[in-house]
C-alpha cells in the first residue's frame, strides 16, 4: 500500500552554509520523485532562494534560532515549505523588480524567482511568530507502458 503523501523534514541554524545540505536534500527528492532535470534545477533554485530569504531575512542570521523546511511528496506535486522565526513581512510592500526604476535594486528578485519556477508560492505569518513560504511544483502524470492494459478514457 504506497502513502498518498511522504513528508521529510530538516531543521537548520540560521547560517548560509546550511543551504548546500537543503539544495542536496531537495535535488535528492526531486530526482527521486521524477522531475526532469530542468524543472529539479529550477524548484532547487527557488527552495535555496526561500531558505537563505529566512536565514537572512527572517532570522536575521541568529543562530538561536532555525529555518524549518518541510517537503510533502504528493501523488500529482512537491510542496516544499519554509518557515523562519524573524518578524514577518509583507510581500505586497517589495519594490517589483521589473519596474525599471528598481533594474539594479535587488530587494524582491529572490521572491520573483520563485513565483517564476514553481506554480504556486504562498506566505503566510506563522501563528507561532515567523513567516511560513509554501511553494508547489506539479508532476506531469507518468506515461502508462505500453505493456500496462489499463483502458483508456472511452473504456476500451
Amino acid at each position: 500500500m504506497m502513502l498518498a503523501e511522504n513528508v521529510v523534514e530538516l531543521s537548520i541554524a540560521s547560517q548560509l552554509e546550511f543551504i548546500d545540505l537543503v539544495t542536496t536534500l531537495t535535488d535528492n527528492i526531486t530526482g527521486m520523485v521524477g522531475f526532469d532535470e530542468e524543472a529539479a534545477y529550477w524548484i532547487n533554485m527557488a527552495v535555496r532562494e526561500s531558505v537563505a530569504n529566512a536565514v537572512e531575512h527572517g532570522n536575521k542570521y541568529d543562530t538561536q534560532k532555525t529555518v524549518d523546511i518541510r517537503f510533502t511528496i504528493g501523488t500529482d506535486a512537491l510542496r516544499v515549505s519554509i518557515r523562519d522565526y524573524g518578524e514577518g513581512f509583507d510581500p505586497s510592500s517589495l519594490p517589483d523588480p521589473l519596474d525599471p526604476n528598481n533594474i539594479l535594486n535587488p530587494a524582491g528578485r529572490g521572491i520573483l524567482y520563485m513565483r517564476t519556477f514553481m506554480d504556486s508560492v504562498e506566505y503566510e505569518r506563522h501563528p507561532e511568530g515567523g513567516m511560513l513560504v509554501t511553494m508547489s511544483k506539479r508532476r506531469a502524470p507518468k506515461p502508462l507502458d505500453e505493456g500496462d492494459h489499463k483502458h483508456d478514457a472511452v473504456g476500451n
